[in-house]
C-alpha cells in the first residue's frame, strides 16, 4: 500500500516541483483551503498549542494567528516540493544569508558547527548552505516510516548540496568525521518534545515548563563544535533570510544547560515577534507541566 501511494504521488511531486512559483502559490492557497477550511486538519492541536502560549489574547487575535499560521505552512509545504525542482542560482536567490562571516570564521580555523534552530520561517531551505561554505552539509533528522517517502525526502533535501543521516546514527558519524578531521556543518532542529526520562532537563519555554532535548549540547562539549543559532525570517512570501548568531565557539567551557537556553531564549524572541511562522500543528507541549 505505501508502495502504491508512493507510485501515484511521485509524478505529481514532480510536475509541482517544475511550475513556477505564481502557480505554486494558487496551488498553496486551494491546499490551505482545503486543509482549514474542510479539513481541519490538526486545528484542534494548533488551537490547543495557542491558546496555551497565549492566554491573554481574544478569540479573534488567536484566529487571526491561526489562520495566517495555515497559509505560511501550506507555503513551505509546497516550497519543499518545489526545492526539487529550483537550481542553485534560484535558491541563493529566495534564500539570503544575512552574515556569512559568521560561519567563515571557522571555516579559516578549519572546525565544524552545530548549526540549531527551531521549526521557524523555512528551515528546510536550509539545506541550501552548502552552496556558501567548504563544509559539508549534514542535516539530523528523524526518518519517516514510509521509506518510499523517507527516501524522496532525502532526495529533495540533497537536491542542494546536503547530505542526510538519522538521528540514531548522528553520534557516531560525528565523531568520525571529527577523527577524520572532515568539516561539517551539522543542522539540528532541537525544539521538538523528547519522552521524557529521569535525566531529561525541563525548562520554561514560552511560558511552559516542557521537557527538551539537549542532545546538541551534549556533543558540541564533547567535540568542543563552536554553535551558532539560525534565525530564520520569512521576508516575504517565497522569500527567506536567515541571519547566524553565535552561541558558543567553546562549548567545553560552557555551563550545563548553558547552550541549550539560550537557544531557547533566542527561538523564543522569534516566535513571540511573528508567531505564524512556528510550528503549531506539533504536540510541543503534550508532557507539558501546567499549572492545575
Amino acid at each position: 500500500m505505501k508502495a502504491l501511494i508512493y507510485i501515484f504521488s511521485y509524478p505529481i511531486i514532480l510536475i509541482i516541483s517544475r511550475l513556477p512559483f505564481s502557480v505554486i502559490y494558487i496551488i498553496s492557497d486551494i491546499v490551505c483551503f482545503i486543509l482549514y477550511k474542510i479539513l481541519g486538519y490538526r486545528k484542534d492541536i494548533v488551537k490547543h498549542n495557542l491558546r496555551l502560549v497565549f492566554p491573554k489574547y481574544s478569540s479573534g487575535q488567536l484566529n487571526k494567528i491561526e489562520k495566517a499560521f495555515y497559509i505560511h505552512l501550506c507555503d513551505i509545504f509546497l516550497e519543499i516540493i518545489k526545492s526539487l525542482g529550483m537550481s542553485k542560482k534560484e535558491m541563493i536567490n529566495r534564500f539570503k544569508i544575512k552574515n556569512i562571516e559568521v560561519l567563515k570564521k571557522f571555516e579559516k580555523q578549519n572546525r565544524s558547527i552545530f548549526l540549531i534552530c527551531g521549526h521557524y520561517g523555512s528551515w528546510e531551505w536550509m539545506m541550501s548552505l552548502g552552496y556558501h561554505i567548504i563544509h559539508k552539509g549534514i542535516g539530523i533528522y528523524r526518518p519517516i516510516k514510509n521509506h518510499y517517502f523517507d527516501r524522496l525526502i532525502k532526495k529533495i533535501r540533497s537536491k542542494h548540496n546536503a547530505q542526510m543521516i538519522p538521528q540514531k546514527n548522528a553520534i557516531e558519524i560525528i565523531k568520525e568525521n571529527e577523527l577524520k578531521r572532515e568539516l561539517g556543518i551539522y543542522g539540528f532542529a532541537s525544539d521538538q518534545s523528547p519522552r521524557p526520562k529521569n535525566k531529561t532537563y525541563w525548562r520554561n519555554f514560552l511560558g511552559i515548563n516542557v521537557p527538551v532535548y539537549s542532545g546538541a549540547e551534549i556533543l558540541a562539549q564533547k567535540h568542543n563544535i563552536p554553535v551558532v543559532f539560525s534565525k530564520i525570517n520569512r521576508i516575504r512570501r517565497g522569500f527567506y533570510e536567515v541571519e547566524f548568531i553565535l552561541i558558543s565557539d567553546n562549548p567545553k567551557k560552557t555551563k550545563e544547560n548553558e547552550i541549550i537556553d539560550t537557544f531557547y531564549n533566542l527561538l523564543e524572541k522569534q516566535i513571540l515577534k511573528d508567531p505564524k511562522q512556528y510550528y503549531w500543528i506539533h504536540k510541543r507541549f503534550k508532557y507539558a507541566k501546567l499549572d492545575s
